[in-house]
């Protein structure tokens, strides 16, 4: 009898850790308390990568925009007088690098160009005169652009209208991300802008 109940005491022993077992689990299996904590962990990666790609994406656009509007005020400044002196074109594409604000502008983001392009009588577009303007801080350096009578072959078709004249506007940003932890590397935004002389068939360059 002694060994029988012996192994009986033993069974209830063990069934009685096994049964304890099974509450700790069922315990573990019914106790949320940590799973805020896990969801966070998991959430706020990605909460955070939407949050720094919509800034970067947000500061992108803006400056895509400045770059067209950049583009076209450029195009429209010279367009508009008879002719345009070295000391225009400085003033015009400072005003370039003022309405890229409050986005920095430095010799090597910023790049503008601006060029008057003949059309003959059998539609081909050549290179009048062209100037390329950088910007640092005040200080404004116009350049030579393209060579003259350079064959331009990307005008649009519907602009090629014989013996008349385009004034043509560049313009090039290069884009750093503020952030760039989704959007990384520099982003070249560019555009360009055609316009027709106003006050006279075409726009004389100076020289001065």
């Amino acid at each position: 009898r002694s060994a029988s109940n012996r192994m009986a005491h033993d069974m209830m022993r063990v069934s009685k850790i096994a049964y304890r077992k099974w509450l700790l689990l069922i315990r573990f299996a019914e106790d949320k308390r940590g799973m805020a904590a896990v969801e966070f962990a998991f959430i706020v990666p990605l909460m955070l990568a939407l949050l720094f790609g919509m800034i970067d994406l947000a500061s992108g656009v803006a400056i895509d925009r400045k770059v067209t509007l950049t583009a076209r005020s450029l195009s429209d400044l010279v367009s508009q007088g008879a002719q345009v002196s070295q000391t225009d074109l400085k003033n015009f594409f400072g005003l370039g690098s003022a309405i890229m604000t409050p986005y920095p502008v430095t010799t090597t983001s910023l790049a503008q160009k601006v060029s008057a392009v003949s059309i003959d009588g059998s539609k081909i577009a050549k290179v009048v005169w062209s100037y390329k303007g950088s910007v640092n801080g005040s200080t404004t350096t116009v350049t030579k652009g393209y060579d003259k009578d350079t064959i331009i072959s990307t005008i649009p078709s519907d602009l090629l209208i014989a013996n008349t004249q385009l004034i043509w506007s560049e313009v090039t940003y290069t884009y750093t991300p503020i952030v760039g932890y989704v959007i990384s590397g520099n982003i070249p935004l560019s555009d360009q802008c055609y316009t027709r002389p106003r006050q006279s068939d075409t726009v004389a360059d100076t020289g001065t």
